[in-house]
Order: C-alpha cells, then sequence, then structure tokens
C-alpha cells in the first residue's frame, strides 16, 4: 500500500516552486524580530546606568535615537518579508488552483462526478484561500515570532536562571488551557467543513433547480432544505465557540503572561538579596519583550491546528489515481476498428458492465440501445476513454487505448452527448474548441455544413454573440447544433452520438439529423439512442441488458430473434402512432 505522504512534504512541495521568496521573507521576519528585540537591551542598558547615577543626557538621547531607528527596521523587514511572502504565496495558490484543475481533466470521468460541483468550488476557491495563512504568514511570522521568545529566554537564563524560569508560570498554566481547548475542539474543525460542504452543495441544487423548483411550487420546502443547511452550518460555529470560548481566552491570556511569574518571584529573591535590582528591572524588560511575539505566534494556534484539514481536501484530488496514459506515440493503430474484449466496469462500488465484448468496424454505423440504466453510455464513456476499465480491453486500430497518447487518442475521438456544455463565451470560441488552431474560414464552414451558420449570423453579434453560461441564451436544437459543428471542426475518425437529438424540439430535429448525417460521412459512428426510428438502418445493432450484451445484429435480425429488442420496438412504434395522433389533434 503507499505511504501517503505527510503535511510538512506537502507544504514543502507547494512552497518549493518560490522557495527563494519564503527563505527571504523568513530571513527577513528573523531579523526584523531580532531588530524588535535589540531596543529593549538598549533599554535595559539605560535603566541600568540611570540607577547607576549616570546623568549624560546625550548618551540617553542617543539610545533613544537608536531605540527608534532598530523599530523602523523592525518595521520595515517585517513589511518587506511580508510582501515577499505574499507575492510568493498567490502565485503557489495559482499554481495549485491550476495543478487542480488539471487534475480533474486527468483522473476518471467518475472520479470526478462521484462529487457535487458545489465541493469541487469550495475546495479550488475557499480551500485553497485558507492555504494563505499558512503560507504567507505562519511559514516566515510564526517561524521568526516563536524564535525570538527562545533566545530572549536564553539570555534570561544566562542573567539570572531563576528569574528567566519564573517566565514559564505564565506559560504553564496558557499551555494546560491550551491542551483543554484542544481536547473541546476536537473533530469541530471537520464537522465545520463537512457542514460549510454541505450548504455549499445545498446552494448549487438550490441554484441549479430554481426553474424546477418554481414550476412545480416547491419554494417553500426548497428554500427551507438551503435554510437548514445555513443553520446547521451556523451551529457548529456557534456551538464551537461557546465550547471553546474560556480555555482559549485563558491561552490567549496566559501564555503571553510572562510577567505573572517574573514580578513576586523577582520581587522575592531582590527581598532575599539573593538578585541586584538592576538585574530584575532588567528581567522585566526583557519578559515585556516576550510578550508580543508569543501573542503574534500564538494567534495562529487554529490556522495550525487547521492545516491539516486544509490540506487534506486539496492534496486527497492532487493523490487520485490518474488515468495512466504514455506520453508519446510509439505504436500507431491502423484504421480505426474499435474492439472491446471481456469489459468489466465498477462505479460506486457496483459492477455495471459485466464481461462487454464488441467489435465495430472502421466506417461501421453500430447503435447501442437498452433499457435505462443498462450501461450503454457506460460503454460510450469507456470508449472514448473517459474512464478507465476495472478489467479487460479497449482497442483502437488494433492498439489498447491505454498504450494511446491521450491527448492523440481524443483526437481521433468526437463525443456528442445529448447535454454538451457550452462554454460562457462567443459562439466562434466555443465551435473553435474542437481545434484550437482552426482558421476562422474553417469554424465557418463547420458551422455552414451542420446547418448552423444562417441563425447565428442572425444572432446580435454573429459569431462574437456570448452564449452565456451552458449556452442558455441559445435554444436546445441551437445549442445541440453549434456542439455539433464544433465535433465537425475536430475532423475525428470515430463519432459517438450519446442520445444527441434527445433534448431537440421537432422544429429542429430536422436540421440536427442532417447536421449528424453530414458529420458522420466517412466516418465510423456510435450511436446510443432511445428512439429506435433513427438506427434501423444501422449496420449492427448491440442490445445492452443489465450490463450484458443480450443480442447483436441488424434491425430485421433482432426483431427475429431477441424478444427484449421486439419489446422495445412495439413501445417505441406505440408511442411514435400517439405522438402522432397528438399532432393530428392540434392541427
Amino acid at each position: 500500500m503507499k505511504k501517503k505522504r505527510s503535511l510538512l512534504s506537502w507544504i514543502l512541495e507547494f512552497a518549493g516552486s518560490k522557495k527563494g521568496y519564503f527563505g527571504g521573507s523568513v530571513l527577513l521576519a528573523v531579523f526584523g524580530v531580532a531588530a524588535s528585540f535589540i531596543p529593549y537591551l538598549i533599554m535595559a542598558d539605560i535603566v541600568e546606568k540611570l540607577l547607576d547615577g549616570n546623568r549624560d543626557w546625550d548618551y540617553y538621547l542617543k539610545q533613544t535615537l537608536f531605540m527608534g531607528i532598530f523599530w523602523v527596521i523592525r518595521i520595515t523587514l517585517h513589511s518587506l518579508s511580508t510582501s515577499l511572502s505574499h507575492a510568493a504565496t498567490f502565485t503557489v495558490l495559482g499554481s495549485i488552483r491550476k495543478q487542480l484543475c488539471e487534475k480533474l481533466s486527468r483522473i476518471p470521468l467518475g472520479s470526478v462526478l462521484d462529487d457535487n460541483s458545489g465541493s469541487y468550488k469550495n475546495i479550488i476557491v475557499e480551500r485553497v484561500d485558507s492555504m494563505e495563512t499558512t503560507l504567507a504568514h505562519i511559514v516566515p511570522e510564526f517561524t521568526a515570532n516563536l524564535l525570538l521568545p527562545v533566545i530572549m529566554f536564553i539570555y534570561l537564563l544566562t542573567l539570572d536562571w531563576r528569574l528567566g524560569s519564573a517566565n514559564l508560570v505564565g506559560a504553564a498554566i496558557g499551555l494546560v488551557c491550551a491542551v483543554i481547548m484542544f481536547a473541546k475542539s476536537n473533530g469541530c474543525y471537520e464537522l465545520s467543513i463537512e457542514k460549510t460542504k454541505k450548504l455549499n452543495d445545498t446552494a448549487v441544487e438550490y441554484i441549479n433547480g430554481i426553474e424546477v423548483i418554481k414550476a412545480f411550487g416547491k419554494t417553500g420546502s426548497s428554500y427551507e432544505k438551503f435554510v437548514t443547511a445555513a443553520r446547521e452550518g451556523a451551529d457548529v460555529f456557534i456551538d464551537w465557540m461557546r465550547r471553546c470560548i474560556w480555555p482559549q481566552a485563558g491561552t490567549m491570556s496566559f501564555l503571553p503572561a510572562t510577567f505573572l511569574g517574573v514580578l513576586p518571584i523577582g520581587l522575592l529573591l531582590v527581598k532575599n538579596g539573593s538578585l541586584t535590582a538592576v538585574n530584575f528591572i532588567t528581567g522585566i524588560i526583557l519578559s515585556a519583550g516576550l510578550i508580543t511575539p508569543l501573542v503574534v505566534a500564538f494567534s495562529y494556534i487554529d490556522d495550525i491546528l487547521n492545516m491539516k484539514t486544509i490540506f487534506g481536501e486539496v492534496t486527497e484530488i492532487i493523490e487520485r489515481k490518474d488515468m495512466v496514459r504514455p506520453a508519446e506515440l510509439t505504436k500507431k493503430p491502423v484504421g480505426s476498428d474499435i474492439r472491446l474484449s471481456d469489459v468489466r466496469f465498477t462505479y460506486m462500488d457496483k459492477e455495471v458492465l459485466h464481461g462487454i465484448n464488441m467489435e465495430i468496424k472502421q466506417g461501421e454505423v453500430a447503435a447501442i440501445v437498452g433499457p435505462s440504466g443498462s450501461g450503454k453510455s457506460t460503454i460510450a464513456r469507456l470508449i472514448d476513454s473517459l474512464w478507465d476499465t476495472d478489467s479487460g480491453d479497449i482497442t483502437y486500430g488494433g492498439v489498447n487505448i491505454k498504450e494511446l497518447p491521450l491527448d492523440y487518442y481524443m483526437g481521433q475521438i468526437s463525443y456528442v452527448a445529448q447535454d454538451n456544455y457550452l462554454f460562457d463565451m462567443s459562439v466562434k470560441e466555443n465551435i473553435r474548441l474542437g481545434r484550437s488552431g482552426a482558421t476562422d474560414e474553417d469554424f465557418i464552414n463547420a458551422a455552414k455544413a451542420t446547418g448552423c451558420h444562417e441563425f447565428i449570423m442572425g444572432l446580435e453579434n454573429g459569431y462574437d454573440t456570448v452564449v452565456g453560461g451552458a449556452g442558455e441564451h441559445l435554444s436546445g436544437g441551437e445549442r445541440q447544433r453549434i456542439c455539433i459543428a464544433r465535433a465537425m471542426l475536430k475532423n475525428a475518425t470515430v463519432v459517438i452520438l450519446d442520445e444527441a437529438t434527445a433534448y431537440t424540439d421537432p422544429e429542429n430535429e430536422a436540421l440536427v439529423q442532417s447536421s449528424v448525417a453530414k458529420l458522420i460521412q466517412g466516418r465510423t459512428l456510435i450511436v446510443i439512442a432511445h428512439r429506435l426510428s433513427t438506427i434501423v438502418d444501422a449496420d449492427k445493432i448491440f442490445v445492452i441488458n443489465k450490463g450484458n450484451i443480450e443480442a447483436c445484429g441488424t434491425q430485421e435480425e433482432l426483431l427475429n430473434s431477441c424478444g427484449l429488442y421486439r419489446k422495445m420496438w412495439e413501445a417505441h412504434s406505440l408511442v411514435k402512432d400517439n405522438d402522432n395522433g397528438k399532432e393530428n389533434a392540434y392541427a
């Protein structure tokens, strides 16, 4: 079993691309904190000189000026350190987001679909943002502000070990409070993440389904679900704060309270004559210098405790298993025959395909039909390499698709689904996604061939018209034809149509089917169909039932030999007749 990587190794990897910046930031932070330490030493020297009766006011003026200079140096170094760490951090965060998006394109589609889109948005946006505190503040500031108290404490011990040790009295009480706080907050952060993800998912579901909610008058119940998720999320944080407020207050109050031990113990030592007044006052001044860096350092305790969860969600995606493909083409396919040999596939811990054997010759039109949930679209997605098989082989041109570079193989396949996605950019840019190097003439010819050109030119800005999120500014038929134009521009050898006309209105169905006919000329075609009338002329039809191939043949052969196909055809014919009757009734 592969050993799970440590949190520290991930932090070092993420920060590694800008290690010079982070190293410089830490160094500047250390020098800055050291500069803030020097004024306390100067102050201690001034007190000592005053107690010795020194009346050289020029000396005191110079010392005071030095204190001011070192304070300015401290602020300057802190600003430079923070600027460096933030410049590096935001570059790293951008790199992490890019890495996450690239990872999602390399892992199987099923791994992506297992999670709600709201969860991915939460991880890529909010969770990555949460890493900013660790990289920009904890790395330089926590390191430097924890280092200074250690150095000052050692110095105090050399001055008088008893007075130095007295600084630990408040820290001991503060640590006890911290232990209580940690115990009470155990699991709270993880629960808050869980509830926040649920709130995100519910919000996305509510927004995406608002049309259905309004249409069926479910506004109250659906909104109540969102309100419940929001209330549960708020209750987690409120409960967390209630449980931890007092131990947290104790931690933040006692940890930096160095005077709690220094003053009474120091006075007792002075009274007994075992500590000079000069050393006592020097100890008080230096102890006061411990307070600020301790407060700053321990203000990051929550962030340090939550780092594992914050980084965990990000690294969980990065650590998912990639679809393993070679980087270069070593064996070139011959032709474009598709063959599936004993293919098995499991989704959500359930095997949905049980030893599929299928062969589709170059230039053939093959249809895949069957009841809903039988595995038709799963087969299409496996052929398109959107998922990986659990066992068995899929070959293209005699070569196992796992031995082909993903970019090369994806260039050979055009996949047109019933819910093809259009991005919120211009029509031209959406079509050009089919082939990035296509000229204006290329994509216009593709649009003309699929019957898109006329309606596109009728849009407000023609090909430069922005289609809106998911193509919401266009009708279903218009969206589908643009997707087909995109597939045609790709000029792939194999075309997969996954119920490509399912959502098309009757007015545009003939246009879409005409577009499809032009798209598939001279190519291998694989059709997943519910409307059996659209595949009656297929060279071969595969009947899928419960993850198995029940029969294969032409339309006529299946009607004579396959009971399931015959029932499907009869049901389809009955629905078609009823639809024609309704159309006549409306005429």
